[in-house]
């Protein structure tokens, strides 16, 4: 598998950190009250007509500017049953754009998606909103606890999706997979919902692509088979079974074993590992 080896992008020292420029801040409270899914008619409405213009435009030019190819697909045509109870994926972010493409692969499946808080009260963050973004509270525990039961009311009661970034923050055209949070381990045993396993690699770009529009690489998003929770473990085990076992399939489908991987699977205030260069952030002029 091509490694873009880019150190185009100020990778922070923590490897859940974001380095995202953020230029607006629209005040919205994640509290108590707020509402994590808008079912309001309006926003229905709006967030239809949204998804229209994504099937009929958006799905199409996003493939096309990431070069996207998708392989496995035909594991959402296997396991549609055991998907339409409701399922969480799981993916390495590694672009601005990947999320459109993991919804163009699990069409005709519609997704949620967990999303830092401060993406959504930035300047994007209506279009995040309209394609099922769920901010993530920081800092209340009551605001956490409603946000959980809307999850879980999701997947149990709902038979939704939800896609989570495990890694915790995007790096762009990054390679290795960095360790997973708890979060989606923890959400997909607490709701006894598979883990579907997604992965970006690369491809390396034609001349057009590098010398004309000075792209780094370009992107294959594979499609994995679902992971159930060991209901033989006891729940703080099942947990770390799981998300080792999601983030080992994470890599293997990006190309990787899971046994040179540079990171563990699970996240410990890991630090980045330079392992090919120290230097970054050369030539990086912001997000996007």
């Amino acid at each position: 598998m091509f490694d873009p080896k880019t150190n185009r992008f100020p990778y922070p020292l923590e490897t859940d950190k974001h380095y995202l420029e953020i230029h607006k801040d629209r005040g919205y409270v994640f509290d108590t009250k707020y509402p994590y899914i808008d079912r309001s008619k309006g926003f229905l409405f709006r967030q239809g007509v949204v998804r229209f213009l994504l099937n009929a435009f958006v799905f199409w030019i996003a493939a096309a500017r990431l070069g996207l190819k998708i392989e496995g697909r035909e594991n959402i045509r296997k396991n549609k049953e055991i998907l339409k109870n409701g399922v969480v994926s799981v993916a390495n972010h590694v672009h601005m754009w990947d999320y459109i493409a993991v919804m163009t692969a699990i069409r005709p499946f519609r997704s949620n998606l967990l999303a830092w808080a401060p993406n959504i009260n930035g300047e994007n963050g209506t279009l995040i909103r309209m394609v099922g973004g769920i901010p993530i509270p920081e800092g209340n525990t009551a605001a956490t606890k409603t946000y959980l039961k809307v999850i879980r009311n999701l997947l149990q009661n709902d038979h939704g999706w939800l896609h989570i970034y495990a890694e915790g923050s995007m790096w762009e055209y990054y390679r290795p997979i960095r360790p997973f949070k708890r979060g989606a381990a923890h959400i997909a045993c607490d709701s006894d919902k598979p883990i579907l396993p997604l992965a970006f690699s690369y491809r390396e770009p034609g001349w057009i692509r590098k010398h004309i529009f000075r792209q780094i690489a370009t992107f294959t998003l594979h499609v994995g088979e679902p992971l159930f929770p060991n209901k033989e473990l006891n729940a703080k085990e099942r947990e770390k079974d799981l998300l080792i076992r999601s983030h080992e399939a994470v890599c293997r489908l990006a190309g990787i074993d899971p046994e040179e991987n540079p990171y563990p699977p699970v996240f410990a205030d890991s630090k980045r590992v330079d392992y090919y260069t120290s230097t970054y952030g050369v030539g990086y002029k912001g997000s996007h």
